[in-house]
């Protein structure tokens, strides 16, 4: 597919730095903050994750479950991220936007409806956690036929066989999971060693996107710079935790950590 994500890491690549992935939570702390959050980080963002808030999450750390907990306390429902998702569109068009949640939710939902209202909204692509390889085949072939990346998932533990089968049959993006761990985790193991993981998993196809995530900090970013993209959400969301806490501006303070992430590896 040549999409706006693929776009995003030619664009990168051509400035020689990996891309920057943000993730923040729809509805926190309200919708139209959290509205205005995605605008202004856009600025610094090369694609925007954005997460359905769940109330049972399995890959989220506590700084994500936080943000998650606001939202839902704060009635959002799947068609609010829709709309957020469709207003995001219409003034930052250019930017690739990720719905990032879980299969529980889009089953209940209705998974051709979901992905209708994913065309309908100009989404670019999908994560959903708990939907593996080969489980996905059949939602992920379904996105492809409407423009919608189906983003795989590799992590530590995945066999070379599993992976060399994820990667040819994934789309224009490919994510890798640093760790063992839920999000916003200290990293665990070096950068150095994570980048060798990597390494690896990049030799199975080396013109294939592959991006970073988990444990991901301002600390953390600069020595990982040589992935293809690399993905920040607990730092964001510990942010707004604080800044709301403070009772500062979550708009301002938010875009600064985006900003100082995008200097870092520039």
């Amino acid at each position: 597919m040549n999409s706006l994500i693929s776009q995003s890491f030619e664009n990168a690549k051509k400035e020689n730095r990996p891309v920057l992935l943000t993730y923040t939570v729809a509805g926190d702390n309200t919708k139209n903050k959290s509205l205005e959050i995605l605008k202004s980080i856009s600025q610094y963002a090369d694609i925007c994750e954005l997460g359905f808030p769940h109330n049972a999450p399995i890959a989220d750390g506590s700084q994500i479950q936080t943000s998650a907990y606001r939202a839902i306390k704060n009635g959002i429902k799947i068609n609010d991220v829709f709309s957020i998702v469709s207003k995001f569109k219409k003034v930052k068009k250019n930017i690739p936007l990720i719905l990032m949640g879980y299969y529980n939710m889009i089953y209940r939902y209705n998974e051709n409806k979901f992905i209708t209202m994913c065309k309908k909204s100009k989404v670019d692509g999908l994560i959903v956690v708990d939907l593996p390889y080969p489980e996905n085949k059949v939602f992920a072939s379904k996105c492809k036929k409407n423009k919608i990346n189906y983003i795989q998932l590799i992590s530590p533990t995945t066999s070379k066989i599993r992976i060399k089968k994820i990667i040819n049959d994934s789309h224009d993006m490919v994510y890798y999971i640093s760790m063992l761990s839920t999000t916003g985790g200290k990293l665990k193991v070096s950068p150095r060693k994570i980048l060798a993981e990597y390494q690896k998993i990049k030799n199975f196809n080396k013109s294939k996107n592959i991006v970073i995530g988990f444990g991901i900090t301002k600390k953390t970013i600069k020595s990982l710079r040589k992935a293809d993209g690399l993905v920040v959400g607990s730092a964001i969301c510990k942010e707004i935790t604080k800044s709301i806490k403070k009772r500062q501006n979550t708009v301002t303070n938010a875009t600064n950590v985006v900003k100082g992430l995008k200097n870092k590896i520039k």
